[in-house]
């Protein structure tokens, strides 16, 4: 009998335990469920803000140096020999170039410049003219990227005189294509795209002027003033080195025009000649004295020290 009474209490008992571990089950689900929301909103917060924004691309470009002026950097880096002329000189020419670079620049000469001058330039076209073919073989065997041409000059320094008087002639004041003047002093060899280029800068830098048997540079100062006159429209910037020097001194201010002149440092005098073809009554402007000029004879020490001057 005691066994019957107490089955019911055993199945009762059996049912509590169901139902609070069914109790059980469900405050546990319950917040398990909460759980998971909550861990969802605050992962999908963090998410949300740890998310860096797209970065923007770079409006400026990050390019490499241009090659000539990586070469002109390690050239000179490794380099003993300086140029010629002086800071303050090549200063003259880097502010016109500062504002015309890119550009047509023509170079009478070649030297250890010659690759500085094409890296200011940097994008536009450098050309040199050299009387000595061996030394531009010379040079383009360092810097094979240097555009020179092989010329020829027919005058010696000892002619100066008698080419500032052919200066004066009719022939020698009339504006056009350096190829068909009539005037002695015009430079008529040079390659025909020297010619066909208008150019904006002038260096007259060669030829060899520094002793009586060298060719002087009447003709490429004379030829340098023609060719600017001889631009369509604008202005040609010319700058002639060693102006101490008796045939550049007095050849520069007679056919360059000391009007046209804008400034002088050290050695170096820098012209700028407007084209005289938009205004064909514009007079060639002769330096001032040009009479007194031609009728004083030049004499010049020659300067030879042993070293390559032009």
């Amino acid at each position: 009998m005691r066994a019957k009474s107490q089955y019911p209490l055993s199945l009762k008992l059996i049912l509590i335990g169901i139902f609070i571990l069914f109790l059980v089950f469900l405050i546990l689900k319950s917040t398990l469920s909460s759980s998971h929301q909550n861990l969802s909103s605050v992962l999908s917060a963090k998410t949300t803000t740890t998310t860096c924004p797209p970065i923007p691309l770079s409006t400026q470009a990050c390019d490499k140096i241009p090659p000539s002026l990586s070469q002109a950097l390690v050239h000179y880096a490794t380099s003993n020999i300086t140029p010629q002329q002086t800071f303050k000189e090549i200063s003259v020419t880097l502010r016109v170039l500062e504002k015309k670079s890119p550009c047509n620049f023509l170079v009478f000469g070649l030297g250890h410049d010659s690759l500085m001058w094409t890296s200011l330039n940097h994008g536009g076209r450098t050309v040199f003219l050299e009387e000595d073919k061996s030394w531009i073989q010379q040079i383009m065997l360092k810097l094979p990227k240097l555009e020179a041409y092989h010329v020829v000059y027919d005058t010696k320094r000892t002619q100066a005189d008698e080419l500032l008087k052919v200066g004066m002639e009719e022939d020698c004041r009339v504006v056009g294509d350096p190829r068909f003047s009539k005037c002695a002093l015009a430079l008529k060899g040079f390659p025909s795209e020297i010619y066909d280029v208008e150019w904006d800068l002038i260096m007259v830098d060669a030829p060899t002027g520094y002793f009586d048997g060298a060719p002087g540079r009447m003709s490429a100062i004379y030829t340098a003033g023609l060719m600017s006159r001889n631009r369509e429209s604008g202005e040609t910037d010319v700058f002639v080195h060693d102006v101490d020097r008796v045939v550049e001194d007095k050849f520069s201010k007679t056919f360059l025009c000391e009007g046209y002149l804008r400034e002088q440092e050290g050695r170096i005098r820098h012209f700028t000649i407007p084209s005289h073809r938009t205004r064909l009554g514009r007079p060639w402007e002769a330096g001032k004295g040009l009479v007194e000029a031609a009728e004083q004879p030049i004499h010049e020490p020659n300067m030879d020290n042993g070293q390559r001057m032009a």
